[in-house]
C-alpha cells in the first residue's frame, strides 16, 4: 500500500498516530513533512510516500538504542571502541535480556553499526537474531554437543567478507575461533552454561534471512549465526562493510552483548 500527498481514510489516520501528529485522515503538507523527517531520521529516501520500506520501518519492534548506549556498554566490557578514521567500524550485537533466555523464534535483536564519514559519527541498529531459531535448537548439527549460541564477547578480526555457504556475499568466520554455548537439552531455553562452552570454527556468520521478504519467524535461518530481518538492511549493512574492506582490509571485528548491559 502507497500513501501519498493527497491519500485519505482510517490507513493515514494509522500513519498520523505513529507519526505522532493530529490525526484527520488526509494526507496534506503538515502529513508529508512529518514523513519526510521520518525517513531522515531513518536513513530511508526523504519523498514523502509511505511505500514498503517506510512500513516496514514503522512496523520494526521497539528494540533500538543509541550510540551512546552501545559505545559505553561496550568499552565497560573493556572490549575496544574503533574511534580513529573514517570507517574504522564498531558492529556489535545486542541480545535481547528482557526473553530471559526463551526460545523466541523472533527476530527481538540487534545488530548496530557506529562509524565516522569525514570526521562525523553515523550509527545504524537493525532488527536481528543473535540466538537459533527453533527448528536447530531442537534439531542441532552437533548432534552430540547441542545447538551453538554465541558467547557474549569481543571477536577481534574474526570475519571476513566471503559466501555465505557458498551462495550471496556476507560476514564470515574465516579469521579466526568463536566461542559458543552448547544447548542440547531441547527444552525451548537457551542454555549459556559455562561448562558447555566449546571454541573454534563453527560458520557462525552474519547474514540475512529471506532475499526477498522481511522475517517474522528465524524458523531455519538460523542455527547460531547473527542473522538480519530485513534484506534491505543487510545490503545496506554489506555495501558498508565493502567501503571498509577498501578503506581498512577486509577483516572485521564483531562484538556481542546483552541489552542489560546498555542500562
Amino acid at each position: 500500500m502507497l500513501l501519498k500527498k493527497g491519500s485519505t481514510g482510517k490507513y493515514v489516520e494509522q500513519l498520523q498516530a505513529v507519526l505522532g501528529i493530529t490525526v484527520d485522515g488526509d494526507f496534506g503538507p503538515k502529513t508529508e513533512t512529518a514523513v519526510k523527517d521520518y525517513q531522515r531520521d531513518n536513513d530511508l529516501k526523504p519523498d514523502g510516500m509511505v511505500g514498503s520500506k517506510t512500513w516496514a520501518e514503522m512496523s520494526k519492534p521497539d528494540v533500538k538504542y543509541t550510540m551512546t548506549q552501545i559505545q559505553l556498554a561496550v568499552m565497560d566490557k573493556g572490549h575496544q571502541w574503533f574511534s580513529n578514521g573514517d570507517y574504522n567500524v564498531n558492529i556489535v550485537g545486542v541480545r535481547n535480556s528482557d526473553t530471559m533466555g526463551r526460545v523466541t523464534n523472533k527476530y527481538d535483536d540487534c545488530i548496530t553499526m557506529s562509524y565516522k564519514v569525514d570526521g562525523s559519527w553515523k550509527f545504524h541498529c537493525w532488527q536481528a537474531t543473535t540466538d537459533p531459531g527453533t527448528y536447530w535448537i531442537d534439531n542441532p548439527m552437533n548432534s552430540r554437543g547441542g545447538c551453538a549460541i554465541l558467547v557474549p564477547d569481543q571477536y577481534s578480526g574474526v570475519y571476513k567478507i566471503d559466501k555465505h555457504n557458498g551462495k550471496y556475499t556476507a560476514l564470515c568466520q574465516r579469521g579466526g575461533k568463536v566461542r559458543v554455548f552448547r544447548d542440547g537439552d531441547k527444552d525451548d531455553v537457551y542454555d549459556y552454561d559455562q561448562d558447555s562452552i566449546d571454541q573454534g570454527y563453527f560458520g557462525i556468520n552474519i547474514h540475512r534471512s529471506s532475499a526477498y521478504k522481511v522475517g517474522n519467524y528465524i524458523n531455519k535461518y538460523s542455527a547460531g549465526c547473527q542473522v538480519f530481518a530485513d534484506p534491505d538492511d543487510f545490503d545496506d549493512f554489506m555495501e558498508i562493510c565493502h567501503k571498509v574492506s577498501d578503506t581498512w582490509g577486509n577483516k572485521f571485528t564483531y562484538t556481542l552483548i546483552e541489552s542489560k548491559d546498555t542500562k
